[in-house]
């Protein structure tokens, strides 16, 4: 597009916008009341949300109730992960559910749009150092039957919004795993041994890079934890996560 036509494109794309919204005025993301553009959510469930904020660990990212319990969570303290840190953008609770759920279920891939806005504040110092952003990858089984990776929805504009290269590809899924919902730390672990792998794609490109995993909810972060395993083995500088919701952890909510 030549620098004459640029402003042409734009007025064209706020008439189209202009239209829908005549047509189709925009409501909410998860109610129906009348908000400005589309995409917003209200006042009222916007105030519904509960943003991941300081205290929290300096190193997983999960919330604390308090101030005072220190830089690390007892986890990170025992098991210290192999990323170097992780951040997200929402507390995992009703109020983020009606953001996630239907992202991730049915089909309302609009969603991406708010929720990787979110996730950029949240993870701007993490987007600011990375050398590639990457997604958790589906079994192509589950690929299939969901037709999109939420997660690399999401990547992709965090990668396009900081700059940085997307490389929706560098892991693959190579054993499907049961739902890990209602499972435990340990046993989350055991099922995700050996379920990831480098593609020809990441073989590539990892060697030396900060490495940015991007991923719709983190629980008790076994999942990401086993796909950092296997960037740093394959050389990765580092890896760091970073999710648009965190389940915190009931032992540290006290």
């Amino acid at each position: 597009m030549t620098p004459a036509a640029a402003p042409l494109a734009a007025w064209a794309r706020r008439l189209g916008i202009g239209a829908l919204d005549t047509l189709l005025p925009p409501h909410c993301l998860t109610c129906e009341a009348a908000v400005d553009a589309q995409g917003a959510l209200c006042a009222d469930c916007f105030s519904g949300l509960s943003f991941v904020t300081a205290p929290m660990c300096e190193r997983c990212g999960v919330p604390f109730a308090h101030a005072g319990l220190g830089p690390l969570c007892p986890s990170c303290v025992a098991w210290p992960p192999a990323f170097a840190a992780a951040r997200a953008a929402l507390r995992y609770d009703a109020a983020a559910q009606r953001l996630i759920l239907p992202f991730k279920h049915a089909d309302r891939t609009e969603f991406a749009a708010t929720l990787a806005r979110h996730m950029a504040r949240a993870g701007a110092g993490l987007l600011a150092r990375a050398d590639l952003v990457a997604p958790v990858p589906l079994h192509w089984r589950r690929l299939i039957a969901r037709r999109y990776n939420q997660a690399a929805l999401l990547s992709a504009r965090l990668a396009r919004g900081a700059g940085r290269p997307h490389v929706p590809d560098l892991l693959r899924r190579v054993r499907r795993t049961p739902p890990l919902g209602e499972r435990g730390a340990a046993e989350r672990a055991a099922l995700l041994e050996g379920v990831f792998a480098l593609s020809s794609t990441g073989a590539r490109r990892v060697e030396g890079r900060r490495v940015l995993l991007v991923d719709d909810v983190m629980t008790s972060g076994a999942t990401v934890e086993a796909c950092a395993r296997v960037l740093l083995e394959a050389g990765a500088a580092a890896v760091e996560v970073l999710a648009a919701a965190r389940v915190p952890d009931p032992r540290l909510e006290g």
